[in-house]
């Protein structure tokens, strides 16, 4: 109950600097940030891939094509970011394999759809025709 300010109403504790967004910005500022991770991972699939240089935690450096080492090795804050990193972890777990083509198909999805928001199309309706 105290959790919920006595009054039913929940109690946000933001930092002073913490500014809150909505509407379309935030809608096209996620669709950014998910196409940014997308547009890392997708130069490590095919044929053609290549390869990234990672720092390890020793300092020492690593190159490799692997599309889920390195979403292990980036640091985000963007909660979108972050989605897209977790849908990475989840193919991982669920099916070994993967992790690279979903985070491009997921970032190639959320791309097509970003032309609809733009065109005043509501999310609901979009995530419906999805489905």
């Amino acid at each position: 109950d105290s959790m919920f300010g006595g009054r039913g109403a929940p109690v946000l504790v933001l930092n002073q600097n913490t500014k809150r967004e909505h509407g379309k910005k935030v809608q096209q500022g996620n669709v950014t940030a998910a196409k940014t991770i997308a547009d890392v991972i997708r130069t490590c699939l095919g044929p053609r891939s290549m390869l990234k240089m990672l720092m390890d935690p020793m300092g020492g450096i690593v190159m490799t094509n692997d599309g889920n080492a390195i979403l292990r090795e980036i640091i985000v804050e963007h909660p979108a970011a972050k989605s897209m990193i977790e849908i990475a972890r989840t193919q991982d777990e669920e099916v070994g394999d993967g992790t690279t083509s979903v985070i491009i198909l997921a970032g190639e999805i959320l791309s097509k759809a970003s032309q609809y928001l733009e065109g005043e199309m509501h999310p609901t309706v979009i995530i419906g025709a999805y489905r």
